[in-house]
This record gives C-alpha cells, sequence and structure tokens, in this order.
C-alpha cells in the first residue's frame, strides 16, 4: 500500500521529493554484537519528535521505514518510532560481503552493499522513508564497514617448492610464487615475511606493485654448491600489521639445480694387469672407472683410447665405452708383444679428459695343461650329483680320468673341499680316480657340497674340476614335541569349545615327509578335541572340578611320510575350583537330645558340612542365625554348645538355624534347623500344693461313716516322666487312735479307715511323704495333715496352740505301695541306645502331660471348693491369721458322700 500510495502521489509531489532526500553517513566495526547503536536519523536529520526540545501538540507521530528489505537490511534494525539503527542478530562480515567484485548499488530505495575493487571502503547502503506526508523524505543511509584483524594470512599452498642454480650469484633475486593471502585489508593484510631458518645462504625481500599486492623474493645471499648440498627446507612466515599480528606459515623447499661444473677423475694414475698367453677370447683384462660428481647428463662419462695407444693393441684389447671393461679380442701368439701401454681417456661433457694407463703384460704359456675327465656313475645333472641321506659308507660317486696332452709330464691328482668325500686311485688303472663317501649324509645337517678335482703337472699347470652333490632328503626324523610332558589348567565351568593350548611339534625333514598333523591319544576322553592341522586343543564341554579334578591323555604327532613316522607326548590338564557349590549339611534337620543342667560349654553336638569346592571356596564357616545369646558353635569342628546350663523346667527345646558360609568371592551359604530337646533330670522335687500350711487342720465329725473321704494332700513334679509319677504315703501318725486314717498312694486321698468312738475325739497329726520316682534317687517332700476329731469347734485358741507345739511322731520308713513298675534297674552299658530312646519319648510326652496335669490341678481345685461346700471341710491354717469368726459359727458336720 505504501508503494501504491508513491506512485500515486509521486508525480504530483516530485519535485518536494527531490528536494527532500538527504545523505547520511555512518561507519562501524564488522563483527559487532546485536544491540549496537549506529545512528538516530531523527536526531540527525534534525526532524521534530514528541520527544524533542520543542514538542507540539498537535504534531504527529514520525515513522521510519526501510524502503525494502534487501540484502543489507537483514544486519540493521531500525526503530519506526525513534528512527534509531541498530546493528542485527546478523553478524556483519565485511570479508563475506565487499569481495573484491565491482560496486553494486540497487537504487529504488533497496538496502545494498557497495564495494571497489581498489578501494579499501566498504558500503552498507539503505534507503530509508520518512512519514507522514508532511514530513515526507528519502534518506539515503550509508553505512562504512570498518575492517579489523579477524583473518590470518593464509598460503594458499602448504607447501613451496623454489629451484635455484647452484652457480646462482650473490643478491640473486627469485619471486617466491603462491604469497600469502589475506581478506582483510591496509595494516591488517599481510606487510611482512621472514624464514625461520636462512642458513646463512638467504634471506627475503617485498616488493609492493600499484594494486598494493605484496610479493616476497627469495634473495640468495652466499655461494651454492649441490655436490655439497643439494636441498634446503625452512619455513616462510607471512605476518600481517594488526594489533596484535596474526601469521601464516608454509614448508618453503629451495632446491639447488645442478650445473656442469665438475669433470671426469680416475682414482689412479696408472693399471698394471698380468695375462697369461694361453688365455681365450672374451678373457677379462681390467676394468676402468671414472667419476663425476654432477648429476644426469652432466655426470655421463665415455672411455676410449688415446691417439698414442697402437694398432695392434687396440686390436688385441677391446675397450667398453661405456662401462671401461677391457677384454683379449684377439689370439695372443708367438708373435705378439709382451708388453701393451694403453692409455685410457675419461670423457665427459665440456670437460677436458681424464687419464689412466694400463699396463698389460702378457706370459708366454709354451705347455698345454693336464686334462680332467669325469664319468659319473650316480645321478648326475648339469654338473650336480644327487644321492639320498643314509646312502652307506663308500658310495661311488664318479671316476675321474687323467690326462697330459703333451704326454710328456707327469700329472698328480687330489681332492679339494670340505665334506665326507675323498678321491683315490683305483687300481690296477694309471691315471684312474675314484670319488666315494667315507660316512653317511645327512640331509638336515647339509644339504649340498661343492667340491673340486685339481690335476697339476710338473710344469705347475693347474686344473680343478668342480664337483655339485645334492643331498636327497629321506624321512628319517620323527616329529619332536617342543615339550613331552604339557601341563595346563582351566576353570571349571569352561565356555563349551574353550581354547587350551596350541601343541607344536617340529620334524627336520623337508617337504611332506615334514608336515606334521596331530592326533588325540587313544585314552583322551571323547570330550577333547584337537585340530589335526593347527595342533589347537580344545574343549567341547563344560568341565567340573567335583567331578573331576585332573585328566591325563597321550597325544600323537605324525609326519606325511612313507612310512609315517610318529612321536608322543603327554598331556596334563588340571581344573582350577570355582565356587560353585554352597556348603552342604548332612542333614536338614539336626536333632540332639540333651540332659538338663547340662554343663555351660559343653559338647552338645557336631555339625557336620561338606562343601565340594577346594581350597578357600571349601572353607566353612558355621555361625547360629537365632539364638546366638545362648548357643555357639565351633566354626572348624561344628561342635555346638550352650554358654550356659539349660534348665528343661525353664523351656524344654529349642529351635536353632545355622548358617554355613563357605570363603569364595562371592561367598555362597546354607542353613540348616537343630531341635534341641532337653532330657528331664530328676532335680525337682514334688510341690505341695493343698494343704497349703502345716498349720492348717480341718474338722472331722464323729459321725463320718468309714470309707469317707477326708481330704486330700495335692502335690505336683516339674519335671517329667517317671521324675514326675508321685506317690504319697504317712510315714508319722499321733493322735487318739491314728491308724483311723489312710491315704491312697496314687491320688493323695485321705479317707476315714474306721468308725470313730467316744475316745478317738482329739486332734490327729498325720506326717505325708510326697515322693517321686526319679532315677537314680527319688526326691520327696512332706507337709503335716492336721484332723480335728469333734463335734464342733469351740475353743480355737487351744487347737492353735496344740498345733503350734513340735509334734512327737516317730517316723514310718515304709516305701508307698503303689502299681508302678520300678524303674531303677541297673542300666547296662550295652542298653544306652534303648535307653536314650525311651527318654526322648518321654521327653517328647512331657509337654502334653504338663499341660494335662495343669487341666487335672484346675479341675481339682474346683473339686475340691465343690467338696468343701458339699462336706463342710474347714482348713485353718495355724499362723491364726485366718479369723475362724468368718466362717459359720455353728459346727460343721461331715456327711456321707
Amino acid at each position: 500500500h505504501l508503494l501504491l500510495f508513491l506512485l500515486f502521489v509521486g508525480p504530483f509531489n516530485c519535485f518536494a521529493s527531490y528536494s527532500r532526500a538527504t545523505e547520511l553517513f555512518y561507519s562501524l566495526n564488522e563483527g559487532l554484537p546485536a544491540g549496537v547503536l549506529i545512528g538516530s536519523l531523527a536526531r540527525d536529520l534534525r526532524l521534530p519528535t514528541a520527544s524533542g526540545q520543542h514538542p507540539v501538540a498537535s504534531q504527529p507521530q514520525l515513522s521510519f521505514t526501510l524502503a525494502s528489505r534487501g540484502m543489507g537490511g537483514q544486519y540493521v534494525q531500525l526503530d519506526n518510532h525513534s528512527g534509531e539503527l541498530h546493528t542485527s542478530a546478523v553478524e556483519i562480515d565485511r570479508e563475506a560481503l565487499c569481495v573484491e567484485s565491482s560496486g553494486v548499488t540497487v537504487l529504488g530505495g533497496e538496502a545494498s552493499i557497495s564495494s571497489s575493487p581498489s578501494s579499501e571502503s566498504c558500503l552498507l547502503l539503505l534507503d530509508v522513508l520518512v512519514l507522514p506526508q508532511e514530513y515526507f523524505r528519502l534518506v539515503k543511509v550509508k553505512i562504512a564497514i570498518r575492517d579489523v584483524n579477524d583473518n590470518a594470512p593464509r598460503f594458499p599452498v602448504p607447501h613451496i617448492r623454489l629451484s635455484v642454480p647452484e652457480n646462482a650469484p650473490v643478491n640473486t633475486r627469485l619471486a617466491i610464487e603462491h604469497p600469502a593471502l589475506d581478506p582483510d585489508v591496509g595494516t591488517n593484510g599481510v606487510q611482512t615475511y621472514r624464514l625461520q631458518d636462512n642458513y646463512g645462504v638467504f634471506t627475503l625481500d617485498v616488493e609492493e606493485n600499484e594494486s598494493g599486492e605484496r610479493t616476497p623474493y627469495l634473495i640468495v645471499m652466499g655461494a651454492l654448491d649441490r655436490e655439497t648440498r643439494e636441498e634446503y627446507v625452512t619455513v616462510i612466515i607471512a605476518e600481517d600489521g594488526g594489533t596484535p599480528p596474526l601469521v601464516g606459515s608454509a614448508t618453503l623447499t629451495i632446491g639447488i639445480s645442478d650445473i656442469n661444473d665438475n669433470c671426469p677423475q680416475f682414482s689412479d694414475s696408472q693399471l698394471n694387469v698380468t695375462l697369461y698367453g694361453n688365455s681365450s677370447l672374451g678373457t677379462h683384462v681390467a676394468t676402468v672407472h671414472a667419476v663425476d660428481m654432477d648429476l644426469g647428463s652432466n655426470a655421463q662419462i665415455t672411455y676410449s683410447y688415446s691417439q698414442k695407444v697402437s694398432q695392434s693393441s687396440r686390436n688385441l684389447f677391446h675397450l667398453d665405452e661405456s662401462t671401461g671393461a677391457i677384454t683379449l679380442s684377439s689370439k695372443v701368439d708367438g708373435d705378439t708383444p709382451r708388453l701393451h701401454r694403453l692409455i685410457i681417456l675419461g670423457n665427459g661433457p665440456g670437460c677436458i679428459p681424464a687419464v689412466i694407463t694400463v699396463l698389460v703384460t702378457i706370459i708366454k704359456v709354451m705347455t698345454r695343461p693336464p686334462e680332467v675327465v669325469p664319468r659319473f656313475i650316480a645321478n648326475e645333472a648339469e654338473g650336480v650329483v644327487y644321492l639320498k641321506e643314509l646312502e652307506p659308507i663308500n658310495t661311488p660317486i664318479a671316476f675321474f680320468t687323467i690326462k697330459d696332452p703333451d704326454e710328456k709330464y707327469k700329472v698328480n691328482c687330489y681332492l679339494d673341499g670340505d665334506g665326507p668325500f675323498r678321491l683315490a686311485p683305483y687300481k690296477p688303472y694309471n691315471n684312474e680316480y675314484l670319488l666315494e663317501t667315507t660316512k653317511p649324509l645327512d640331509y638336515e645337517t647339509q644339504q649340498l657340497y661343492e667340491i673340486s678335482v685339481v690335476a697339476w703337472n710338473s710344469e705347475g699347470f693347474h686344473v680343478s674340476k668342480i664337483v655339485k652333490v645334492q643331498v636327497l632328503d629321506d624321512n628319517d626324523n620323527s616329529p619332536v614335541f617342543s615339550q613331552q610332558l604339557i601341563e595346563l589348567s582351566i576353570e571349571e565351568n569352561n565356555v563349551p569349545n574353550a581354547f587350551l593350548t596350541k601343541l607344536h611339534a617340529t620334524d627336520a625333514d623337508s617337504g611332506e615327509r615334514g608336515q606334521v598333523s596331530y592326533f588325540l591319544g587313544p585314552d583322551a576322553p571323547s570330550y577333547f578335541s584337537l585340530d589335526r592341522t593347527t595342533g589347537v586343543l580344545t574343549v567341547s564341554t563344560q568341565l567340573d572340578r567335583e567331578e573331576k579334578e585332573k585328566y591325563r591323555y597321550t597325544v600323537k604327532a605324525v609326519d606325511s611320510g612313507f612310512p609315517p613316522r610318529e612321536s608322543i607326548a603327554t598331556v596334563t590338564i588340571t581344573v582350577l575350583d570355582k565356587n560353585d557349590n554352597s556348603p552342604r549339611f548332612i542333614n536338614k534337620d539336626f536333632s540332639f537330645f540333651v540332659p538338663e543342667n547340662f554343663p555351660g560349654f559343653g559338647e552338645i553336638g557336631v555339625i557336620s558340612v561338606t562343601d565340594a569346592d577346594a581350597g578357600q571356596n571349601g572353607w566353612v564357616a558355621l555361625s547360629v542365625l537365632n539364638g546366638s545369646d545362648i548357643f555357639v558353635i565351633d566354626t572348624g569342628k561344628g561342635v555346638l554348645r550352650a554358654k550356659v546350663s539349660l534348665d528343661r523346667e525353664q523351656q524344654s527345646s529349642y529351635v536353632l538355624w545355622i548358617e554355613a558360609v563357605d570363603g569364595g568371592d562371592p561367598a555362597l551359604s546354607s542353613t540348616a534347623k537343630i531341635t534341641i530337646l532337653l532330657l528331664d533330670i530328676n532335680d525337682n522335687p514334688p510341690l505341695v500344693l493343698f494343704p497349703q500350711s502345716n498349720m492348717s487342720y480341718l474338722l472331722v465329725l464323729p459321725s463320718t461313716l468309714p470309707g469317707s473321704p477326708i481330704t486330700e494332700v495335692y502335690a505336683v513334679d516339674k519335671d517329667t516322666g517317671m521324675n514326675a509319677v508321685i506317690a504319697y504315703s504317712i510315714i508319722g501318725r499321733r493322735g487318739p487312735r491314728p491308724e483311723s486314717f489312710r491315704i491312697d498312694p496314687k491320688t493323695g486321698n485321705i479317707t476315714l479307715e474306721e468308725s470313730l468312738m467316744q475316745n478317738d475325739y482329739g486332734l490327729y497329726r498325720l506326717l505325708v511323704k510326697v515322693s517321686d520316682h526319679g532315677y537314680p534317687e527319688p526326691l520327696h517332700s512332706t507337709v503335716m495333715v492336721n484332723l480335728f476329731v469333734n463335734d464342733t469347734v469351740s475353743n480355737e485358741s487351744y487347737i492353735e496352740s496344740l498345733l503350734r507345739k513340735e509334734p512327737d511322731i516317730s517316723i514310718e520308713e515304709k516305701q508307698p505301695q503303689i502299681s508302678i513298675e520300678p524303674t531303677h534297674k541297673k542300666m547296662e552299658s550295652a542298653s544306652c541306645m534303648p535307653t536314650l530312646v525311651a527318654l526322648s519319648i518321654i521327653s517328647l510326652g512331657s509337654i502334653a502331660v504338663v499341660t494335662g496335669m495343669g487341666i487335672y490341678i484346675c479341675l481339682r481345685k474346683g473339686k475340691k471348693h465343690h467338696r468343701a461346700d458339699e462336706n463342710l471341710e474347714v482348713q485353718i491354717p495355724l499362723n491364726g491369721r485366718i479369723n475362724l469368726h468368718m466362717l459359720e459359727k455353728k459346727p460343721m458336720e461331715i456327711s456321707n458322700i
């Protein structure tokens, strides 16, 4: 809409618009953050604003707008109301915006970037519209981007190579290609160059052209010699003028190129050589060699005879112009001179030839050398004799015939060289010699022999015939294990197909005869595997040390010869223990029967526990999980003990849990239940519960019928079994007719035996013994039963005085007769086990007996109270603390039940 508005009003206000066009110029550094103030358009255009010095009430609000959000608009942020221009979040990079290209300016109010290839200025152009119409103007804003030193010099290539001829004079200047580049401009660009190491012969200079480009030059400061040093390697460093300065570097290799400044030279000036006159054509005489220190074509040398060498010498000796080798090219005869002077020139390009003299002396030979003619008996091919090892001694190899061509000289013959061979005359023939072995050959010791049959005559001529003897291998060696006893170890519970070892055996034979295969012996378990080719020994299953700890079997190494040879080694495998077994108790539940009052820390029993593991893993520690304040266990022996003496009457049994922990890491454990049953010992006498006092008494009416129950003695025993079986007896009596009363030995009931008469009135005192059937000695208690026979109680104090008097009672030592089999039999040592079983059964039933007796006591007490109501029994304690008047004052009669 703004553009349409401008197009509509533009023709009518053309003059006004152009007259109001304004330019503003700002400058800022590149790389500034967002929000940095560039300038205030309203302030710099001196436009009135609502916050100005002269505000007008009717003055409209000014509006500032970028005419176009072009490329340059992304770098600035314009406040539409205040006209302040700030940097945006897009960072300004001068080197990216102002490339070295032609300037581009987009008209029509669009923001653009302007740069010049020859100027260091970089302009950001913006068109800003100011509205409303009465203040309308087009503002041309130019923002100059100032360069900062944010780029280091950089060489376009990391390695620069420069070639300098070795004869370059001092102050020679050589331009270095690929100078360093720095996107920064002005003093922030490249200013200087330097060398890290100038070796004392180089320096750098910088030249600047009209466009301001700086080019480094290498300057030679000293003499160069390629033969002394052919290359210099250093580092060239470019530095800009920023603060602080930034640098860049590259490797500079200065190669010294060769020039032809050296000529060929011989090491010697003369060479003396002798040559026999019977030498064959092509015999090597000598070789001359010259050296040129230059390179390439500058060092090429050719050899030639000097013009001073005679034609006859040239015809007799051939000179190779490339190698300098001199050979015999014509046959030496009787007319050939004995001394030849060969002057040889070493020619190099652009050089004076080097000279060497070769003096050749020919020794004339008037006789011919002897001849050696071989005739081979063993297999021979191209001068090589083939013999099998282990051939017997004196195996013939060849005949040698020695001939003298002149037939006038004596010829001798001998064998030269090392080995088990000899050359002997073969009689009866002359000049015939036999070559044979002196001992068996061994391929593994030496495979090839080289010997010479030498013949010489009396003139000193020697002739030799070289014979090579190749020994053929035979399968005469068995494989040899590196160890005859192979000791291995592996942890149990290994993974399947676990690697054990790699067997290694060697065979000194060659070829297939030396190839070794590996096999398990017949005593090896099936779950072991041995690779026949590689010798890798594995186990296919998991091993269990507790099942088997050691394995021992044989392995074989067999070669591929015919017939094959083999050797045997022994493999021992030790299976190492792992903590894979928990401690195991012999029983899950242990029961021990212990007599009560067993002494503290006495041995109650032994807890047997085992662990299949070995060593530390099989060490077991025992501990009590519960009841540790009473019981303790010996960790090593498993002996269970009680810290204190145990009383069955306080607790008849104990249930313990014992934990066994092994010494592995991590440790394994198990538990067992221990039941301790206390066997009763007769350590408690019967306890009389009724009557409660020796001073109580009971009124018995004279009319009581014989056989009537009068009262009872009731007692309990805390022991069990026979120790708790109670018998009652009257062991002392006092009264008018004391035999009138009897007591039941089982129940303790006291009954009237005979009818009471007038003379039977008075106080009866019965001493009752309450005894158990304990073993080995029964325990007992006594109680006094007082019966007052009368119609009524008229004088209680009198009765009490009688009770206070010490009774004069004679003790009757009479055992109670009850229908219980005596248990005081002498126990023989051989009957301990049945006795213990019986005691165990009795102790197990003791709990039920005690419970039943408790119920029985309660029931008896209830009956006793009921009987007191029915029989009108009166218990009067003798201590006098019970008020008899609390009872009914009328006489209480005892009637028949």
